[in-house]
């Protein structure tokens, strides 16, 4: 409670600045008089003194107030930071999040004299730091406070964009703080180190605070890492790609001669090693520069390793995992056919007419034990053509490869049957096209490509291989919702040319997607032949077509209503689902917020519009057959995308495929047979990741900003010296009362007048 005095407010302001007035005047006049006489001034002029004050006091009436109200302090936002950078260590058993912590304890212990909102930022907007009321709280050590609990389980964030953040509370609709303070380590995403302060006070826009700062660490560990992996320029397939890669090496470690290596990882078997070289990161950072070529497109994960010196205390960021998309400048199809027919024709028309596609097309026309083909020496070619250098050196360098009606074994190819399997296994597509040397009349059956194609083939000796009666292809539940047919039904509908016979091949493997099937030919099991199959094997894709009648979208009566487009459109789609096209594709999965060791990791899925049914992603480890998860979620048909957690994985290269089982059109259950072609991304999970890269404090950054709005930068011994906003009062009740009735001040002023009169009759004055 606080006391004060003023005037009764009867007269205005005016009068009582004259009366005030007058009153001094007569006092000046008292001295004048006394001066000049010879009377005993001192008791004359005390008492004229009390006797005009009186007279003041009786015409002002003084009143006392007194005033009851509490003190509020300012607001203050504490910004702390919660990107994964706050757990790298900073002393055995002890972290920049233990740091944050205690500043938050010690701040708090000054709430007396202001409000804190503590906020956490890292990707996006800032978040609430909730404070514990009860139970943990009351458990945790002192030092802790209310919001250390809550910091101690709240999530890292992937990113720490400060500059965000102070957006976000300049723009705030609540009340405005009266200052920031911030903790964090300084490795920030934003503002960079080039001019910090600038960018920050561009950031508070009309906010005119300081910024305190407070530095949770000084000083890097002992730490030898892979800070940053670079493409100079785009991945294009079959092109060397140049990668920049930096070493860094903070603390006192030898790092003189760091090993690197860098390996692609496959979904079977061991990874293969792309190159390798050795950083001299004495200075604290080193560049080297690798070339690589990546032969398939698509997504393509990248290992880059080091061997760190003895004595790391961050062995999870020695092992970066890269995901570079790889695109095609142009599609390299090997085309194989065993004799020139008019299938043989049309598609190789198509391929040459394409200007995106590279085509090597070949027929081969004499067998190696049958020579005689009855003509002069001067009419046969000098030079063989290289076959084995094609298959044995040149293979990788094609994105697919189409067996049109061919027999490997009179030719003295099925020697190389093992390495395109393997060339499928790594990545690679395959595409066998029926016809009379296809697929069992083509001995297939028994040799390491017919693991690889989607539909099984007899190997019996006298297996049926060719059913040449005449039918029309079905489309199966599967083939009318399935994007690699949609420009063809554009064209031609559901209605098929008639075909002339087909090979004759078993039921469709597991994971097939059969889109066209015979009306009336039946599988070993009583499954519906399958006509058109695609399957997924390793790394790569495959392709059955269990005919040769193709050519008749092309030219025949039936292609006449589509004008010989429907051909195209037919084999645009089979090459494009081949080379993993996303036109072609049923579904896209991606990862919003990537991949941590030890965090919830979310997929993405955003299927195409139109698509009702269950969606089911599968999760193997690259490199590994076993399932890690199998996910499952209902689509509406509305296209929009739907998340699913996948839980928490270890470090490595994942495969993420999506299996789309439609529903009938009254809603059932999804029936199995009726499942889509798949769809696959690959994915990396990093212990580290980038907030780990570089595990180097950055405190001249946090100076820097502080000094450009006016704050303090400090440690956290140092938090008690930060300045802090003083508190305001704030009235609450507010009482005015006379301290004495107007007549106690008249009669006040007449004995104080009576005494003055006396005492100057006594001194000799009038």
């Amino acid at each position: 409670m606080t006391t004060s005095f003023a005037a009764s407010g009867d007269l205005s302001s005016t009068y009582q600045i004259a009366a005030s007035a007058l009153v001094l005047l007569s006092l000046i006049l008292l001295a004048i008089e006394l001066r000049r006489s010879r009377a005993s001034r001192l008791s004359v002029f005390i008492s004229g003194v009390f006797a005009a004050l009186a007279l003041l006091c009786a015409v002002l009436r003084p009143v006392a107030i007194q005033g009851k109200g509490s003190f509020v302090g300012p607001r203050v936002v504490v910004l702390v930071d919660g990107s994964r950078s706050i757990d790298l260590p900073i002393a055995p058993g002890k972290t920049r999040r233990d740091e944050a912590i205690r500043a938050l304890g010690e701040l708090e212990k000054r709430g007396g004299e202001v409000r804190f909102s503590s906020l956490t930022f890292g990707k996006g907007s800032p978040q609430p730091l909730g404070a514990a009321s009860s139970g943990p709280a009351e458990s945790a050590p002192p030092i802790e406070g209310r919001f250390g609990p809550a910091l101690r389980s709240a999530r890292p964030m992937s990113q720490s964009d400060l500059a965000s953040a102070i957006e976000a509370v300049s723009r705030a609709a609540d009340e405005r703080p009266a200052a920031i303070v911030i903790l964090s380590d300084g490795r920030l995403d934003r503002p960079s180190d080039v001019q910090p302060g600038e960018t920050i006070k561009a950031s508070l826009g009309t906010l005119d605070v300081p910024l305190h700062t407070v530095a949770l660490a000084t000083e890097a560990p002992q730490d030898a890492s892979v800070r940053l992996v670079r493409a100079a320029g785009a991945a294009v397939a079959h092109q060397p790609l140049s990668l920049r890669v930096e070493i860094g090496c903070a603390g006192k470690m030898d790092c003189t001669s760091v090993p690197v290596s860098l390996r692609e990882l496959r979904e079977a078997g061991e990874p293969t090693a792309l190159a390798s070289g050795r950083a001299n990161a004495s200075s604290g950072a080193a560049t080297l520069e690798f070339e690589v070529t990546l032969d398939r497109a698509g997504v393509r994960i990248i290992e880059v390793a080091i061997q760190a010196p003895a004595g790391d205390a961050v062995p999870d960021n020695d092992t970066r995992y890269v995901a570079i998309d790889v695109a095609r400048d142009r599609v390299r199809v090997l085309h194989v056919a065993g004799r020139p027919t008019y299938d043989v024709r049309a598609l190789r028309m198509w391929l040459k007419s394409d200007a995106s596609v590279d085509v090597v097309a070949f027929f081969i026309l004499r067998e190696m034990v049958a020579d005689d083909v009855v003509a002069p020496p001067d009419e046969l070619a000098l030079i063989p053509f290289p076959v084995d250098e094609l298959f044995n050196q040149h293979l990788p360098s094609f994105d697919a490869v189409v067996l049109q009606d061919f027999n490997a074994d009179p030719y003295g190819l099925s020697k190389h049957l093992k390495s395109l399997a393997r060339y499928v296994d790594k990545g690679g597509g395959l595409i066998m096209v029926g016809g009379p040397e296809a697929f069992v009349p083509g001995n297939y059956a028994s040799t390491p490509l017919a693991s690889v194609l989607p539909v099984a083939l007899d190997g019996a000796p006298k297996a049926e291989g060719v059913d040449m009666a005449s039918f029309v292809p079905r489309l199966t539940d599967a083939g009318r919702v399935a994007p690699v047919l949609g420009p063809l039904h554009e064209l031609i509908g559901e209605e098929w040319p008639e075909m002339a016979g087909a090979n004759v091949v078993g039921d469709a493997r597991s994971g097939t997607t059969v889109l066209l099937e015979h009306p009336t030919r039946r599988t070993p099991s009583g499954a519906a032949m399958p006509i058109l199959a695609l399957g997924e094997y390793g790394s790569g894709r495959t392709i059955s077509l269990a005919v040769d009648g193709s050519h008749r979208l092309l030219f025949s009566s039936f292609a006449e209503n589509s004008a010989g487009r429907a051909h195209g459109a037919f084999w645009d789609g089979l090459l494009g689902w081949l080379m993993r096209d996303p036109r072609f594709e049923p579904a896209v999965v991606e990862l919003p917020d990537g991949c941590l060791v030890g965090e919830e990791t979310t997929l993405s899925l955003r299927p195409l519009p139109g698509q009702k049914g269950d969606a089911k992603i599968i999760i193997r480890k690259l490199g590994s057959p076993d399932i890690v998860r199998t996910l499952s979620a209902p689509l509406d048909g509305q296209g929009l995308p739907v998340e699913m957690k996948a839980g928490k994985l270890e470090a490595g290269g994942y495969s993420a495929t999506v299996e789309i089982t439609p529903r009938d059109e009254a809603g059932g259950e999804p029936d199995e047979a009726r499942r889509g072609p798949t769809t696959r991304r690959d994915f990396a999970c990093e212990r580290g990741g980038d907030e780990w890269a570089d595990t180097r404090p950055d405190p001249e950054r946090l100076q820097l900003m502080a000094a450009a709005t006016g704050g303090r930068a400090v440690t956290v011994d140092e938090i008690g010296s930060v300045p802090l906003p003083s508190a305001t009062q704030i009235a609450i009740e507010r009482r005015v009362s006379p301290i004495m009735p107007p007549w106690g001040w008249t009669l006040a002023a007449a004995l104080f007048c009576g005494a003055h009169w006396v005492i100057r009759r006594r001194g000799g004055l009038s």
